[in-house]
């Protein structure tokens, strides 16, 4: 398996609607965006290309089939190979992945993963219709199965199992809002309190609308390039930021659809499958999980992923990961929700199952050097988020994980102050980060993990 390099990047501004532009162009604004990146232009760069993959969620946004092809020849990177990829919330993600893979397998040499989606075409209720399709629809949909109503009901059996909050989650939607107000690409650039977030309009209760991410226009890309073609886009003029990014480890895991479907497992059985690492290595952590257990907890529950977890540990075990929260400098993660956030917490190791509620208001998650207006008992150690997430930059569900390897790969680089005109967001001295995609109510997750070389 050769190594894999994340050598240049590109987002188009995220906002609630680009009348501006077709969906062919908002890609090519990302596009030219990670072109430039690299120093190169768009003749040099065309015949060194050896293929793409395209990431969108919905054929129905843009009410065209095949919509992936139009955008291929529009970059004019047709004849070369090209597929599109689908995979709900987690679409961007799976997109790096299977471009990764290309290079990974001697396939290709240079790839650009590239994503997109335009939901303003249709209204926000038919844009939520849209996406409830990514439920089961024989079972979920018919009884009003939208997803705020899936992790409102989420995160109140996450409320009554370990005594999570409000203020936690709303703790988490300052935080993300108030990292995006440095971000030029985000589409929403303000500062909240907890008590903005808890007064918004409720959609689903416990979540308001400062909860909940917001649908978006908007394309991102990632150029990928193997040793070989490397040298090859050297040759051509690249100018290649060093020291190197390197894709060093992918995990995925899915789940059932419908989550009535999805088994407990007992205690054994959680610390042989699910448990982290550090968690079996424990015996403090063990007796914590025996005394849940035997308290009537259950994994995964409603109340936690359990596809997130299998990506989480495929991931580190492949980049030689043991405690994430130490050795991870920063996590860009799927935030579609604040409650989302917190579960994830659990998922990727960063805390105890169960303890996501208090993580998220301990400071471990915050940036340094930000005003937050919170009181924050504990110094940052693995910020999250730190480009404001997909609940302050927005979601245009194919961009959303490629827009997460765009902002990571410019934190390794050390460019945040460059590329966003403002230093704050830079996390110092990065080395390695993860990015984490999640689709449906777990059913499809990404992780992959960048680490810079040298």
């Amino acid at each position: 398996m050769r190594p894999v390099f994340a050598l240049g990047g590109g987002v188009s501004k995220f906002a609630k609607a680009r009348p501006d532009k077709t969906f062919q162009a908002i890609i090519k604004e990302a596009y030219d965006y990670a072109l430039t990146d690299l120093g190169l232009d768009f003749p040099t760069f065309t015949p060194l290309v050896d293929g793409s993959v395209a990431s969108y969620f919905s054929d129905h946004f843009t009410r065209q089939l095949m919509a992936g092809i139009m955008a291929q020849d529009y970059l004019g990177l047709c004849p070369k190979p090209g597929h599109r990829v689908e995979g709900g919330g987690a679409t961007g993600g799976l997109c790096l992945q299977e471009a990764w893979k290309s290079i990974a397998s001697g396939h290709m040499d240079v790839c650009v993963a590239y994503g997109f989606e335009t939901m303003s075409h249709v209204e926000t209720w038919k844009g939520n219709e849209f996406i409830a399709l990514a439920s089961d629809v024989s079972w979920d949909y018919p009884v009003g199965g939208f997803y705020s109503g899936y992790y409102a009901m989420m995160v109140t059996r996450h409320m009554k199992e370990f005594g999570t909050t409000v203020e936690q989650m709303a703790s988490v939607s300052v935080k993300n809002h108030l990292n995006a107000y440095h971000n030029p690409y985000a589409q929403k650039r303000n500062r909240y309190t907890i008590a903005d977030v808890r007064a918004a309009p409720m959609v689903a209760w416990p979540l308001t609308r400062l909860d909940i991410c917001v649908m978006s226009d908007g394309a991102a890309a990632v150029i990928l390039a193997s040793e070989e073609g490397l040298k090859r886009l050297e040759a051509a003029g690249a100018k290649v930021t060093r020291p190197l990014v390197r894709v060093s480890g992918i995990g995925r895991g899915t789940d059932a659809m419908r989550m009535s479907d999805r088994p407990h497992v007992d205690y054994d059985t959680f610390l042989r499958d699910y448990a982290t690492e550090m968690e079996r290595s424990s015996d403090d952590t063990r007796a914590y999980y025996k005394k849940l257990w035997d308290h009537g907890t259950r994994y995964p529950g409603i109340h936690s992923f359990r596809a997130g977890r299998t990506a989480g540990n495929m991931a580190y075990r492949h980049a030689g990961i043991h405690d994430p929260l130490k050795e991870l400098d920063f996590i860009e993660l799927h935030d579609a929700y604040t409650s989302s956030e917190i579960q994830t917490y659990e998922d990727l190791g960063l805390c105890r199952y169960g303890e996501g509620g208090p993580f998220a208001v301990s400071g471990k998650a915050f940036m340094p050097g930000i005003d937050y207006g919170l009181k924050l008992p504990e110094k940052p150690v693995c910020p999250v988020n730190p480009s404001g997430g997909l609940i302050a930059c927005g979601h245009p569900v194919g961009a959303t994980g490629l827009m997460q390897g765009v902002f990571a790969l410019w934190q390794l680089q050390g460019t945040i102050g460059r590329h966003f005109g403002d230093p704050k967001l830079q996390v110092r001295d990065a080395r390695r980060g993860a990015i984490h995609s999640h689709a449906g109510t777990g059913t499809y997750v990404t992780v992959s993990i960048l680490e810079r070389e040298g």
